[in-house]
């Protein structure tokens, strides 16, 4: 039987906001709301964070969640991920490896159902992305917002921070979507993406996907429509996230202050 490992990677020196996974929303630390909320999915073999620092191993330790240090050499969170995940010694080839990112506190558990089923639907699927889909200009045109580009068999074939695909005017019919900070992949492709040196376009463009297109491809898209949920890249987005996490207290039990 195959089993789902979910580990959620999270560093103190982001280069875009340093310290970002402990600041507070709504008085709990941003990676804290990750891993309450990646619980609520309830098929995990086990879920873990993962970090090469002290400060969130300790936070980690005080609340009793799962932790895994991992070296600081990483530049990617998919690499950590490996790291991690190769130090459980319980991962068999075909079992499933999961990436919350850390920077997402409005993320869903039915996220993660999502990014599982192009699995069921074709067993030669070896990797996801949740691709949400993109709804107004500005989302469109935002540089902490990395784009996708697929083929008709949802395929990716590109990954940018630039806005693709290129339109004279933005509009919903022309199809963009977004990397949304989960990602899957069967434990054996994990291990031959970990063994690929790092890509020309991945350094340009910051991003691991596309060390898999650069390479042979084999990663596809697993569809979400858009709902009111960011990602914390700047300081002011935690403003912004703590604005919708208010209106959904009475839906997550974890965000009551006790």
């Amino acid at each position: 039987m195959t089993k789902i490992f979910g580990f959620i990677p999270a560093r103190m020196a982001a280069s875009r906001f340093p310290n970002k996974p402990l600041k507070l929303i709504l008085d709990k630390p941003m990676i804290e709301h990750v891993y309450e909320r990646s619980k609520l999915f309830k098929k995990w073999s086990k879920l873990y964070l993962t970090t090469c620092d002290n400060e969130i191993r300790n936070f980690a330790n005080s609340k009793k969640i799962p932790v895994i240090m991992t070296s600081k050499k990483h530049k990617r969170c998919l690499d950590r991920v490996y790291e991690a995940a190769k130090k459980t010694k319980k991962i068999k080839n075909e079992d499933i490896v999961m990436c919350v990112q850390g920077d997402e506190p409005m993320m869903r558990p039915e996220m993660i159902i999502n990014a599982l089923k192009p699995f069921k639907k074709n067993k030669k699927i070896n990797s996801t992305v949740l691709a949400m889909d993109i709804v107004d200009k500005k989302q469109f045109c935002n540089p902490n917002i990395v784009k996708i580009v697929h083929d008709v068999n949802d395929q990716v074939l590109y990954t940018s921070r630039s806005p693709i695909p290129y339109s004279k005017k933005f509009s919903k019919k022309i199809g963009a979507k977004r990397i949304y900070g989960i990602f899957a992949f069967k434990w054996f492709f994990l291990k031959k993406f970990y063994k690929t040196p790092e890509s020309h376009l991945e350094t340009v463009e910051s991003c691991d996907s596309n060390r898999i297109c650069d390479t042979g491809r084999g990663q596809y898209i697993a569809r979400q429509r858009y709902i009111n949920s960011f990602s914390v890249d700047t300081p002011q987005d935690l403003k912004k996230v703590a604005k919708y996490l208010i209106k959904e207290i009475n839906h997550f039990k974890y965000l009551r202050i006790k």
